[in-house]
Formats: structure tokens, sequence, C-alpha cells
């Protein structure tokens, strides 16, 4: 037994302790390493999960990136057709979904091509910005469609045969691969990733751990970041001890999750949110992973969840509830981020374990389904777009499925090479030897050419929601034009948002502000201005105070229009 006291988390006070020892044996030790052996362990009432150095670790840094990818799980099985709708092939949309569909009065059209719910309304600024990309028909040859096997099969990246193989490590587990006996002594200076529930863990799962600091709910992750937690090894606190090795080991283990809470906490402190987010629980995911990173925690990859994507039944509440959230959400979240200039650095893309059939069910819902719209956001996209050929709905299989028209792994494989700029070799091997074929998404950061691949996007404008002026008479603007002004937002500090503004010749600006709602908030500048540049204070222009939030600007020189958003705190 052990004499001396120590720290512990939910294990308080020498009665507690000599417990943890009563119920302890041999027998007990090795089923716990062999627990440990998959990189989890139970304490108390506390699921630890313990994280090592990696070659995806010394891949990133070897790159000198400092991107992020945020993994956003719709947990059930989203439907595509309900998240993005084809309207070159409408009729055959309402016509499979005559209770359910979703009438044109109610689409926002993106594109001459597609369009999203009115529900989904709170991506069009990030649409706009060209922060936002669908990329359709998503999934994989013969796919499976239980909720088990498909979330998987999206994890671990296992096609070897027409189900599962047994294969138990993920995507992103296998670039966090390292030999098993450093992770206690060497573990990464901040945790590699940073996960929100338990599901879909084999994401992040090796061959020796699990390389994701894993908590159940956003609570628990809440209450580590603002509080911060430890155990405490002292050498002198196991020398008494009967098993004192084996728990020191295990402790060690905890410890390499639980030592990164006072890193998160440290940056939870440093970090703040400069933007009022809805009170949900996946807003207040989103939310506490903007403090994070603007605290600079240094974790590359965040995954998150949001549930209740199984619609068999009353799908259109169900879905625009779900869906009026996370677009929301995600614009809260790239508008915190914009106040520190990290917008630039977060690729978020979204993933579910399957798609949903084309024709609806007798319950006002859809079954399962194969392929599914997998959608991206934020400002390295540079560039709104649909990307690739959406499926037939004309002629799904024989169950009523959309047939895939592009593998996940591509997309995969894409974020890896051309985000995280991880090498080509290196992750073909770690997603089980597939040969990939890369797509444009808008960043580029091995240099490869891409394939053609049919894009459908739009010039990204101000979004035309009721109230927002519209460019006259439908003139497009002057390319020249556009090419010769420069303009931007930038923030000398955190209250004082500026717009910069340069152009090559003397003419008459005018520049209007308005809210996201499309109401005219007031004139910031209505001048002749000389060649040359200027600064334009926003608050000083308009001489009456702004709430918090995004707000558009326009630039109107001639007869040709700019816009661009601006964050004012």
């Amino acid at each position: 037994m052990c004499n001396t006291h120590h720290r512990t988390i939910n294990i308080n006070g020498q009665e507690e302790h000599d417990l943890e020892h009563k119920v302890w044996s041999r027998r007990s030790f090795l089923q716990a390493l062999g627990i440990a052996g998959s990189g989890s362990i139970m304490l108390g009432s506390n699921m630890l999960t313990a994280s090592a150095p990696s070659p995806l670790t010394a891949a990133i840094a070897a790159s000198e990136t400092d991107k992020i990818l945020v993994l956003i799980r719709l947990s059930g099985g989203n439907d595509g057709l309900s998240t993005v709708i084809p309207i070159e092939q409408y009729d055959a949309y309402a016509n499979a979904r005559p209770n359910i569909y979703i009438p044109e009065s109610k689409v926002l059209k993106l594109t001459d091509e597609f369009g999203v719910p009115s529900y989904m309304k709170s991506l069009q600024p990030l649409w706009a910005e060209g922060q936002f990309k669908a990329v359709h028909g998503v999934g994989y040859e013969n796919q499976n469609l239980s909720h088990f096997t498909g979330s998987d099969i999206f994890a671990n990246t296992d096609l070897t045969t027409s189900g599962f193989s047994g294969e138990r490590t993920g995507w992103m587990g296998r670039f966090f691969e390292h030999e098993y006996p450093d992770y206690l002594i060497n573990p990464p200076a901040s945790p590699a990733a940073i996960q929100v529930g338990n599901y879909g863990s084999l994401v992040f799962q090796g061959k020796e751990t699990n390389y994701a600091f894993v908590t159940s709910n956003i609570d628990q992750l809440e209450q580590i970041a603002a509080t911060g937690v430890t155990y405490d090894l002292d050498e002198t606190l196991f020398n008494n001890c009967m098993y004192g090795d084996q728990l020191k080991f295990l402790r060690g283990m905890a410890n390499t999750t639980y030592e990164y809470s006072g890193i998160i906490h440290e940056a939870y402190e440093r970090g703040r949110n400069q933007v009022e987010y809805q009170d949900n629980g996946f807003a207040r995911q989103l939310a506490l992973l903007a403090r994070l990173i603007k605290g600079n925690l240094g974790t590359k990859v965040y995954m998150i969840s949001l549930g209740g994507f199984d619609t068999h039944g009353n799908q259109p509440l169900v879905h625009e509830r779900l869906m009026s959230n996370l677009s929301t959400a995600v614009n809260d979240f790239y508008d915190d981020l914009a106040f520190t200039e990290q917008d630039n650095k977060v690729l978020s893309m979204t993933f579910s374990e399957f798609g949903r059939r084309v024709f609806e069910n007798g319950s006002n819902g859809t079954d399962h389904g194969k392929a599914a719209p997998t959608l991206f956001f934020g400002k390295g996209l540079n560039g709104s777009a649909f990307v690739g050929e959406h499926p037939e709905l004309d002629n799904p299989d024989g169950r009523g499925n959309l047939e895939m028209t592009m593998d996940f792994r591509d997309l995969y494989a894409t974020v890896l090479a051309e985000w995280l700029c991880v090498p080509r070799a290196l992750v073909e091997e770690h997603l089980l030897g597939y040969t990939y074929t890369p797509v444009n998404l808008g960043f580029n950061c091995s240099g490869e050419e891409f394939p053609e691949i049919a894009y459908s996007d739009g010039e990204p404008t101000i979004p035309s929601q009721p109230g927002l002026p519209t460019d006259p008479d439908g003139v497009d603007p002057n390319p020249e034009l556009l090419d010769a002004i420069v303009h931007k937002p930038f923030y000398p500090d955190s209250d004082t948002p500026s717009i910069y503004l340069q152009i090559p010749f003397s003419a008459h600006v005018d520049i209007q502000l308005y809210n996201i709602l499309g109401q005219n908030v007031g004139t910031l500048f209505n001048e002749m201005m000389m060649e040359g540049a200027t600064e334009i204070n926003v608050k000083e222009r308009l001489h009456r105070p702004l709430a918090t939030g995004k707000y558009i600007y326009r630039i109107q020189v001639q007869n040709q229009k700019m816009s661009k958003s601006i964050m004012v705190a």
C-alpha cells in the first residue's frame, strides 16, 4: 500500500486511495494493459484517452504549416437532397418526395444549377465571401448502410471487402502513429487532436493508442478548459505500493491526456469569443474551438459532432432544426476567427456514415441511402462552388439509392496532402495503399496539377437577401477596373475596424455599410478620391454606435460595385 497523499481526479483522500489498491490485482493490471493498448482506460468515472508523438506531427511540423482541420460529423446519415437541391432535376426531386420536398420558394438559388434550403441561409455570407464548397455524390463502391459499419468505414477507409474487414485504426490515427514505448515519455507539446463525443473515435485510433484528447461531451471539455486538471506522479508516492509501478504506468498514461488539461486551460484563458453564439450543444462546441484556436493551443485537428440525422420520420422539421443550427454556428465560428485574422488557416468539413434514399418513406422521412454531399467551409477554399458531378435522380440503384460520383478517400487525401501539406507517399500509405485522385478544392500545397472536374460556381457577391441593393440593370463589373482597385478590411485593434482602399486614378467613391439583413446602416465615404490609398475608420465615419457583429460594405466607383464583409466588435 502507499503511505503518501497525492492529488487525483475523482479519487480524493486516503480512503479512496486505499480502495484503489484494495481492488487491484495482477490480473486487473494485465486487463488494464489490454485496455490501455487501445489507448483508453477507465479511472473513477472518467474515460481517459492517451496521446503520443507521431509521423503526422513530424510531417506537419516539417511543412511549417499552421493550418487547422475541423471535422464535423453529422451523425445518423445526412439527407443530401435536403442539403443541396439540384435545381435542374427539381421535377424528379419533387415527384420522389411529394410530402417532404422543399418548395421552390424556399430554395436559396446559389447558382443556376444548385441551391440550399432557406433554413441554411446563414451560410449565404460564407458563399458570398468564397468560403463554402459542396462536393456532390460522396461515398464509396458497395456502400454499407449500417450505422456502425458505415461509420467505421468512413473512419478507417478500409474497403478491402464489401463489408468491414476489421481494420481497427483510423485515417488520422495512422498519421499519428509512433512506437508505443515513447508516447508516455515524449508526448507532443499540445494535443495532436481534440474530439468531442466518443462516437467515431476510430478516426484517431492508431495501433497502440488513440491520439485524440477525447471528452464524451461539450460539458466535460468546457470544464477542463475553464479549470484544468492533473495527476501527481511524484516517485515517492509509489515507493511502498504493492503495484506501484503498474499504478504509476496507468497514471502516467492518464496524464498523457490530462497533462494537456493545463495547456488547454491556458489557451482558453488567452483566447476569447468575440461573437455571441446560439445556446445549443453544437454552437457551444464551435465556440470553444474558436476560443482555443484564438488562444493558440497548437492542436491541428479537431472533431465535433451533431447528432439526429437518422430521419426515418418527421424529416422536414428535424432536418430544418439541425441544419439551421449548423449553418448559424459555422457562420458565427468564422466570424469569430476573423477578429484575429485566423479564419484563413481553419478548414472545416462535414462527414456522415451514409446518405439517404431518393424516395420518401411512409413516415415523412427517408431511409438509409448511399451518396451525399460533403460540405467544406473556410477562407482557404478561395472561392465558393459546387464541385463534381451530382448523381442522377432518375437513375438510382434498385433500392432507390443515389450512386456515388466522388470517392470519399479522394477528399481525405486532398485535405491531407494539399491542406496539411503531408507528402503524397505518406498520404497513400495511411489510406491503406489507396492511389488517390486529388480534387481542386481551392488550396494546393503540393503544387501538383489537378485533373479537370465539373464546377458550378457563383461569383462571390453580397448575399441576395430582401432589402439588399443589387447592381443596376444586372451589369457585370468591369474586370479591369476591379483588378485595379484594392480594398480590404483590417483591424488596428479589436474594437476599431477600418477599410483600406487603393485606386490607381481619381474618381468619385461611394461606400455604404449594410447589416447582414441587407439593411443600409449608413454612408462611410461619399466624395472624390485622388489616386493613391486611404484608410477609412468605420466607427468614426458612421458617427454612431454599431452593434457587435458582421457587416458588409459596398464600394461603388463609377458604375462598378464591390463588396466584402467586415467585423465590428
